[in-house]
């Protein structure tokens, strides 16, 4: 649907909807130019101005013709995610609703405003219409209040949960729906459980709690309303539009309102900001509407707008809401379409250290289980080495030796191809391990530090003392908790993750292979409510991109260490490695840490550090 500039409604909405012209329609470009400081083309036909006093519709009365539904109240004080809450909720079910046939969703923050047929929304009399019309599917509303905690006495005052609720970026929210709510209703109401026939709406803070249950839980919640949305930085909301733009797509709808006159306050421009929520969803493919107006902080233009914009959002009920990927987005030119990810092994308690091999298989431990498995033909993991203690980081090198970091022996192994065990270093704190330049570099998180050691098993002899330090935190400088590790693929510089950082460091490597010039390098997204990113195991492509392991999923940075994309992966699971394989080495494999490995087929090449070095194409600044 396109739209005409910064204060005007979008040409098709008034066109469909006349009710909403309020004043002459302009016939100059001056007025327009002047009033918004920019040299921007825009084009009009029969565009108008409200003045900020949108009326309801016919669809927001009642009809003596049509049928009402019922509304019920609710008390809801059993909370496990916010204890000690308290809230009121309201339940619409339609006159139309069978027990037979489980009914769409779609719940409101902020419910007693929505639920009030004489009120400004009047939610219960659109839907009454708009069921009979046959416009949107016989759908049960659930109108929540936010949460208040009692302080007990009346001369301290209560806490109130609004902002802590809808205003945060976190998934507790959306848990608070999902785990409490929407059973708790389903307990009395049969309610379909696909996602698509799922929406949720709201404004203002509600509108940020509504898009953010859909974008934590798409597989519950796909179709959004939004108002006058809170996209700005109260707690974090303004991360948004960044993190829309990076994230492979969502399989989510969504409908935005919002006015020109708008909050502009500490916490920032809600006009500025629903409007780079807009852009974002374009530029990342969304499938999004949206209708601009003059208005203020209130529910006149948005209530007004309701009806029709519950025609749109709803239109399509019958069908799918697939995750659509625009040209632009920073994985269009990564990720295959119609290829997603693959449950290859599951059932390990963590699952960890992918590696691949020269001839081509890929190997992971189940640390828990000192276990080392074997992926075949990519598709078939079988057990390899049992009795392998702590068995976490892995990797090869060219002839085919297999390195291990043993964390609970506190060793670094090598593993001959026949299967001939060696013993590098002893007593290490290791986590992963990486080869290169004939030296094994070994994370020690505890410790602050990056080990290395000697591959030549005749020069190590087992003495410990052939294990040096290759980098470390001094006087509270450098990487506070290495982790994962990955060579370039020129081998001339170690990217190491800082799992309690927000940073992969980068260090060149030197001829005696310590490392120097050590800097936080690339910067890593991490969840809003976390400290700490998660970051993890890393494998490259032959163009220098790096592919991390973090709790958000696979994030992806080019050369100079910006990221580029977010590959989440599938339900709940988190990240722990990564490593590229297979016959054209355009396969990414990843290990988790609740014991699953995936697989994915990509439009990129990987590079495995035992190859021949190869030197990227200087980057982009």
């Amino acid at each position: 649907m396109p739209f005409t500039l910064s204060r005007n409604l979008t040409q098709n909405h008034l066109m469909q909807n006349p009710r909403l012209v309020r004043m002459p329609t302009l016939t100059s470009l001056s007025w327009v130019a002047a009033s918004i400081c920019c040299c921007v083309l825009f084009t009009f036909a029969n565009v108008t101005l409200a003045a900020d006093d949108y009326k309801l519709g016919p669809d927001s009365q009642a009809k003596l013709d049509v049928p009402q539904g019922e509304l019920k109240s609710y008390t809801w004080d059993k909370s496990r995610i916010y204890p000690g809450t308290r809230r009121e909720y309201q339940v619409y079910i339609p006159k139309q609703y069978d027990p037979a046939k489980p009914a769409a969703l779609m719940v409101f923050q902020d419910g007693g405003g929505y639920a009030n047929r004489n009120g400004a929304w009047r939610v219960p009399t659109v839907f009454d219409n708009l069921i009979h019309a046959g416009d949107m599917p016989v759908t049960i509303g659930v109108f929540i209040n936010p949460g208040v905690t009692p302080s007990g006495s009346d001369a301290a005052q209560d806490r109130f949960n609004r902002s802590l609720e809808y205003d945060a970026v976190s998934d507790r929210y959306a848990r608070f729906l999902v785990e409490e709510i929407v059973p708790e209703v389903a307990k009395e109401f049969s309610i379909t459980e696909d996602p698509n026939l799922r929406a949720i709406g709201g404004a203002s803070s509600g509108a940020i709690a509504a898009f953010g249950v859909a974008w934590h839980r798409p597989d519950q919640f796909r179709r959004v309303f939004s108002t006058i949305g809170t996209y700005v930085g109260l707690r974090g909301g303004d991360v948004y539009p960044t993190l829309i733009r990076k994230t492979e797509p969502k399989p989510i709808k969504v409908f935005l309102q919002d006015g020109s006159g708008d909050l502009n306050i500490y916490g920032g421009d809600w006009w500025i900001a629903n409007q780079a929520m807009l852009s974002a969803f374009q530029y990342a493919g969304y499938d999004v509407n949206h209708v601009w107006g003059d208005g203020g902080h209130n529910s006149k233009h948005g209530a007004a707008i309701f009806p029709d914009a519950m025609r749109w959002l709803w239109k399509d009920a019958d069908q799918v809401i697939e995750p659509k990927i625009s040209e632009r987005h920073g994985l269009a030119n990564v990720l295959v379409p119609g290829k997603t990810w693959e449950l290859i092994s599951e059932g390990h308690q963590f699952a960890e250290g992918p590696a691949i091999s020269p001839s081509g298989d890929v190997f992971f431990t189940n640390v828990p289980g000192g276990e080392i498995w074997k992926i075949s033909d990519g598709t078939k993991a079988a057990l390899f080495m049992k009795d392998m203690p702590g068995a976490s980081g892995l990797m090869f090198d060219a002839a085919g030796n297999l390195y291990v970091a043993l964390s609970r022996k506190q060793q670094i192994v090598k593993v001959d191809p026949q299967g001939n065990q060696t013993v590098l270093a002893n007593e290490i704190a290791c986590n992963d391990i990486a080869v290169a330049n004939g030296r094994v570099y070994i994370t020690e998180p505890r410790k602050n530090r990056i080990m290395m050691v000697s591959t030549d098993a005749n020069a190590v002899a087992g003495n410990d003392a052939s294990a040096q330090v290759a980098a470390e935190k001094i006087d509270g400088e450098g990487i506070e908790s290495p982790n994962g590790l990955i060579t370039t693929p020129d081998n001339r510089f170690l990217l190491v993750s800082d799992s309690r950082g927000m940073y992969v460091w980068s260090y060149l490597i030197g001829d005696d292979g310590k490392l120097a010039n050590g800097q936080p390098y690339h910067h890593v997204h991490a969840p809003v409510d976390e400290t700490l990113t998660g970051a993890d195991g890393a494998t490259m492509t032959d163009n220098g991109f790096l592919y991390l392991a973090t709790k958000m999923g696979v994030q992806v940075f080019d050369q100079p260490g910006r990221c580029h994309g977010i590959i989440p992966l599938p339900g709940n699971s988190v990240a722990t490695n990564v490593v590229f394989a297979g016959p054209q080495m355009n396969v990414l494999f990843a290990t988790t840490t609740d014991g699953k490995v995936f697989r994915r087929e990509l439009k990129v090449r990987g590079v495995a550090p035992w190859q021949s070095p190869v030197k990227p194409e200087k980057p982009r600044l």
